[in-house]
């Protein structure tokens, strides 16, 4: 992304355009008065007469009824009758268009050239006019219970705005006709959304309404605000209701200003919001991580609030709320799964296809067994008994005073249990006091995660005495004060119900907030003394937990938004690249506005919605309120790319860290809608807690996109710095550095976690891999590994490891560790899988001669760089089988140099072949069949092998690999570079792993049988000359084609081919050769036999080496192979460069999010991307903002909106 100035626009000229016409369509419900186009006058009189409509049937009701023809009931339903006919004759209208427009499009071809919103009309009830007017319903039930709708709505609106009951509300009759006037444009506005043409909301939750919910978004409103009207019209004389509707009648006039402004929810998002306000603070719940479970949950815990209304009992209420609330309060969806064993418990979240593992069985919680089954049986069994004795002896005490009564030594407790788990809490964090302070217990200036954990051996013994007080000591302290509390008495009120069934959840549901509320209920109690408050006191227990729980949630939403206005605010004039030219105004006007800026605020976190920055510029509006997740759609949407895999596989480490980071205390109080945000390296980690309940948490874990871009990198180099200050400061400070100098950040660190990652570390090869001694030394490796391979590939096959036939996997076709694991340890283990190559150029020079290198044309100066000097002519076929002849060879073109491909970094695989270029036309041919000279028999004629020793037969080669087409003089000619001394070291190493008796007589009859070396003297010399290293290896970037498997050709190529098993073995010595030249180069040359085959070993063992865009890099992260090496080409440097992969325990850093500030930051992209279509990737709203994070705030958000490149399903893991 290239950074734009602050003074880009908003939106471009063409949205700007598509906005105007579009809002005044949002405000008036559907009209369409502004178009890009002329138009005939009569298609804005229709929409005129259609939205007039309503008004003119309530009209003649309220005008029958006026004049007392009509009673007022009768009124209503003559005006609902007249609206269902003219609704039904809309509806028809649009049918018919439709169905007459449908056959005009099937006869006739689309004009691609005329603009899509641009129509042609004939005439006023044209099928074109019609179906741009009223373009209809896509459901027929939907047009028989909109246009049902439609009539009831002008029926009872009608009733709520007679004049004659307007005149008894306010008892004025001017008061009474303007309220008359505007509330027939609200209703006229609602009725043309429903029945005639949806306006596009500016409150929009779902991208897509598919089925047509948005028209019954306007009418349910007004309905809302008819009940109410209704219920003071049949009910007694209710002063409080009286006065509801005195205040809603005028509020029924902004109706279309809040539509507008987006501050009243669609359907589907207040269905949410309201189950999920309901669930947490009326019924003790938490938010739920989909939208099933919180529809499960809501309904089981509203069915215990009415069944503990019908119980006689206090004491069965008692009893029956704690054992409801404990169990509600547990993950019981994880049973089934957690049952099977950890592993299977992570099954739906990635872990079984890849990825860090959790915790072993015996980590308590992850598997539910007989410890966890019995730990819970207990807790509840100690609970009940603990309630159901104290309530019965001291529940009906005389005294409840908290001085004398039997509350008041529990009431002590619970004060001192909340100031030690408190202070016990904010010492486990990097900063204390709200973020302000540096915490001077916790460790700085930590590399090493042994250092940290040593250092940190303090705070861990103190988070293990919070653990035992908030999880174990502090629910039965509760449980205890609400067992003797006197209101248990009164408990057959609905109020009171409600009230202690969620008082009996939170205490399990959410330790921590259900300690802080009950110590303000106690403090309250303290403070009034012996003093009686009449409006407090006869609420009970129960409603006053409730409201005080309320009144922390709304009042730590306040000061979180406010935290986030004045960052806006601020940051928008002191940034130099966030000041535009309209900033000075703005700020002049918002502090002018002050308390209207305030009251904003302050509406939004009563309403529990998102303060919605416009443009993320410091203009505030009320979102409208949404479910906690912010998103409709489940959890775990992503945008997949090549690197998601690191943050796939660190998910499984990162869960663990963060379950023993929770328990602890570290990362803070943990409620569900908290954002954290992870860093290391280059990256990023989103973490949002999705619900909480005892002893499990449930997180969604994002990862954001390694690409260096402009704004990335910006707000990158920001979180840094925010970290730096705070973990890496020296031991010491003063008191006036011990300040969080980033305070006014989004971002605020708490604590460092030690979880499983690959480091990634790159180095550019100049020096290494265009030295000529290095290249010299390559030719001689070569060989020794391919030696080592070959032998050990015997071994693995005399024990069973390997296929015995040569259709075992196909030419690049590593088998995926993965699925490795599925099958049994005897049929495919790791060692034997096979290297994945690339062998499109074989594939493409099936069809095509090779036009990569013509090296018997060029010199050995490299006029035109380095080349290689081999032939590459030959039309080469990568699915030969033996005994074929020899394919033609096409002629060299004289002048040709070679082309580098501009995908060297791809697979080569993933490009398309390119169609035969016809070179070998008119070719002599090469009838290689007849040259007596030639080495090249089939199969059935070569001479048997008189092998001195009966084991060399383990060792003995496919018959296949020694049929290579090449001269004896060559080979003989090459006898000399065929290590003899490393042949009969391997071999007395690997001799002993095939023998049953290990025999030094035995492994010495291997080392001096002269046929078996000559067999592999053979095939190692073929390969060597197959792969055009027959002199040595040229020049890098003959050496990265080699490594890449685009290998040049030579006539011993399609030989080389057609034997699949061997060509990998090949590759992978070339390979592992190289990484053997990049270490001998980095740490010194390799001084005995033993070190060298160690070495490789460990290069089986430990090491994948190939590249990374081959299947087999993905797996082996994924399988987290300890180390990973991959050579590349930057095209951009004109240099190579080694990657290395190193998986190993580092300190990941970890930093809470402002989470009003993402709410914010994701409701203003909900609204600028669904309502005003601005996805111009350099708008404002996107640009770096090192404050507020913003360029990060978005790629976290879900898609289609956000675009992580990795989102985890929802985690569920144990917390005690």
């Amino acid at each position: 992304m290239v950074r734009m100035g602050p003074d880009v626009p908003l939106l471009n000229e063409y949205k700007q355009e598509f906005f105007w016409k579009r809002f005044p369509q949002t405000v008036l419900g559907g009209p369409r008065f502004k178009l890009g186009y002329c138009a005939p006058p009569y298609v804005y009189v229709n929409q005129a007469v259609l939205f007039l409509t309503p008004w003119l049937f309530g009209g003649i009701g309220t005008l029958l009824c006026q004049l007392q023809l009509l009673q007022e009931l009768h009124a209503t339903v003559l005006s609902g009758m007249l609206m269902f006919g003219a609704a039904a004759g809309v509806q028809a209208l649009a049918l018919y268009a439709a169905r007459r427009s449908g056959t005009v499009e099937r006869l006739g071809a689309p004009n691609i050239l005329v603009d899509e919103e641009e129509v042609e009309f004939t005439h006023c009830v044209s099928p074109e006019t019609v179906r741009f007017i009223a373009p209809g319903k896509r459901f027929g039930l939907n047009v028989v219970l909109h246009t049902v709708l439609a009539g009831v709505l002008c029926g009872f609106g009608t009733w709520y705005v007679f004049l004659g009951r307007l005149t008894a509300l306010y008892g004025s009759i001017g008061v009474s006709l303007v309220v008359f006037v505007l509330s027939w444009v609200t209703l006229c506005i609602a009725e043309y959304s429903l029945i005639v043409n949806t306006a596009t909301e500016t409150a929009t939750f779902q991208a897509q309404d598919t089925y047509e919910i948005t028209p019954l978004t306007r009418p349910l409103y007004i309905f809302i605000f008819i009940a109410v009207d209704l219920a003071d019209r049949f009910s007694g004389p209710v002063p409080e209701l009286q006065l509801a509707s005195q205040v809603l009648h005028v509020l029924f006039l902004f109706l279309p200003l809040l539509w507008a402004l987006g501050i009243l929810p669609p359907l589907d998002a207040l269905l949410l919001w309201g189950m999920e306000q309901a669930l947490v603070f009326g019924l003790g719940g938490s938010p739920m991580s989909s939208n099933l479970r919180l529809l499960l949950m809501f309904g089981v815990s509203a069915g215990v609030a009415v069944c503990n209304y019908f119980i006689p009992s206090t004491l069965g209420v008692v009893l029956f709320s704690i054992s409801t609330g404990f169990l509600l309060s547990l993950d019981l969806s994880q049973i089934g799964t957690l049952c099977t064993g950890p592993r299977a418990a992570f099954g739906d979240h990635g872990f079984r296809r890849g990825g860090s593992p959790p915790p072993p069985p015996s980590s308590f919680g992850w598997n539910l067994g007989c410890r966890e089954v019995l730990l819970y049986l207990s807790l509840l069994l100690v609970a009940m008994a603990e309630a159901g004795l104290l309530h019965h002896f001291l529940g009906s005490s005389q005294s409840q005073s908290l001085v004398t009564g039997p509350q008041a030594p529990v009431s002590y407790l619970l004060l001192v249990l909340f100031c030690l788990c408190w202070a016990l809490r904010e010492i486990q964090g990097a900063y204390v006091f709200g973020g302000v302070f540096l915490n001077p217990l916790y460790p700085k200036g930590m590399s090493s995660v042994q250092t940290f954990k040593q250092k940190n051996r303090g705070l861990y013994i103190a988070a293990a005495i919070r653990r035992v007080l908030l999880y174990l000591v502090s629910p039965f302290a509760m449980i205890a004060f609400l067992s003797m509390d006197k209101s248990l008495q009164l408990l057959h009120r609905a109020s009171l119900s409600v009230g202690f069934t969620r008082a009996f959840r939170v205490v399990w549901q959410s330790s921590e907030d259900a300690l802080l509320q009950m110590v303000v209920v106690v403090l309250m109690r303290l403070a009034a003394g012996n003093n009686m408050l009449p409006g407090w006191d006869n609420l009970g227990s129960g409603v006053q937990l409730l409201l005080v729980g309320l009144l922390i949630d709304r009042l730590t939403q306040f000061f979180a938004k406010l935290k986030f206005t004045l960052t806006v605010l601020v940051t928008s004039w002191t940034e130099k690249k966030q000041r535009r030219q309209s900033a000075g105004t703005l700020l002049a006007l918002n502090a002018s506005l002050c308390p209207l800026l305030l009251a904003v605020v302050t509406l939004s976190a009563l309403l529990s919605a998102p303060l919605l920055p416009l443009f993320t510029l410091p203009i505030f509006l009320v979102g409208f309120p949404r479910p906690q997740r912010s998103w409709p759609g489940p959890v775990g949407t992503a945008c997949p790319c090549p690197d998601s895999i690191f943050y796939q596989q660190m998910s499984g480490s990162l869960a663990s860290a963060l379950r023993t980071a929770f328990a602890r205390g570290s990362l803070g109080s943990l409620a569900p809608g908290s954002h954290f945000l992870g860093r290391f390296q280059d990256r990023m980690v989103w973490i949002m807690i999705l619900e909480r309940g005892y002893g499990y948490c449930t997180v969604n874990i994002k990862g954001l996109e390694l690409q260096e871009t402009s704004c990335h990198t910006v707000e990158a180099r920001r979180v840094d710095e925010v970290f730096e200050a705070a973990f890496e400061r020296p031991e010491r400070l003063g008191f006036t550095q011990g300040f969080n100098l980033h305070w006014g950040n989004a971002l605020t660190p708490c604590a460092a976690l030690a979880v499983r990652v690959y480091s990634d570390a790159r180095n550019v090869l100049s020096g290494i891999i265009d030295s000529h001694d290095n290249l010299r030394k390559l030719q001689d490796d070569f060989l020794k590994v391919l030696v080592w391979l070959l032998l050990r590939y015997c071994v693995q096959k005399h024990k069973g490891f390997l296929w015995s036939s040569e259709e075992g996997p196909g030419v690049g076709g590593r088998k995926s560790q993965s699925s490795q694991l599925a099958q049994t340890t005897c049929t495919q283990p790791p060692e034997a899988v096979m290297v994945e190559s690339n062998v499109s150029s074989l594939r493409f020079r099936q069809d095509s001669s090779s036009l990569t290198s013509f090296g018997d044309w060029s010199d050995e100066d490299d006029l035109f760089g380095p080349q290689p000097a081999r032939r590459t002519v030959a039309l080469v076929t990568a699915e030969a089988q033996p005994g074929h002849t020899a394919l033609q060879t096409g002629a060299s073109l004289p002048g040709s140099v070679e082309m580098d491909s501009l995908f060297e970094n791809m697979a080569l695989s993933a490009l398309q072949p390119l169609q035969p270029l016809g070179l070998g036309i008119g070719m002599p041919a090469v009838d290689k069949g007849r040259n007596p000279e030639v080495f090249r028999e089939s199969p059935g004629s070569l001479p048997q092998l008189n092998f001195s020793c009966p084991q060399s037969e383990i060792f003995n080669l496919p018959t296949g690999w020694r049929t290579a087409p090449l001269l004896p003089s060559r080979l003989l000619q090459l006898r000399p570079l065929f290590p003899d001394d490393w042949f009969r070291f391997t071999l007395g190493q690997l001799g002993p792993a095939v023998q049953s008796e290990t025999s030094e007589d035995m492994t010495k009859a291997l080392k001096e049988d002269e046929a078996l070396k000559e067999l592999h003297t053979q095939v190692a010399l073929s390969c060597l000359i197959s792969l055009g290293a027959e002199s040595a290896f040229t020049s890098p970037s003959y050496i990265y084609r080699l490594y890449c498997g685009d290998i040049p050709w030579t006539e011993g190529l399609d030989w080389l081919s057609s034997s699949k098993e061997l060509y990998q073995l090949a590759l992978r010595a070339f390979r592992f050769s190289f990484k053997l030249l990049f270490d001998q180069a980095s740490l010194g040359p390799m001084e005995s036999p033993e070190e060298l085959f160690s070495t490789l070993e460990e290069y089986e063992r430990d090491w994948y080496i190939g590249l990374v865009t081959e299947k087999g890099w993905h797996d082996s992260v994924l399988q987290e192979k300890p180390f990973l090496f991959s050579l590349g080409h930057d095209l951009a440097m004109g240099t190579y460069t080694g990657r290395v992969l190193s998986l190993q325990e580092q300190l990941v850093h970890v930093g809470r999010l402002n989470g009003e500030g993402v709410r914010g930051q994701w409701a203003n992209l909900s609204w600028e991307l669904l309502y005003a279509t601005n996805d111009d990737e350099e708008r404002y709203s996107i640009q770096a903002h090192p404050f507020m994070l913003r360029n990060l705030t978005v790629q976290a958000a879900d898609p289609p909106l956000g675009y992580p490149i990795y989102s985890s399903a929802p985690l569920h893991f144990p917390c005690l």
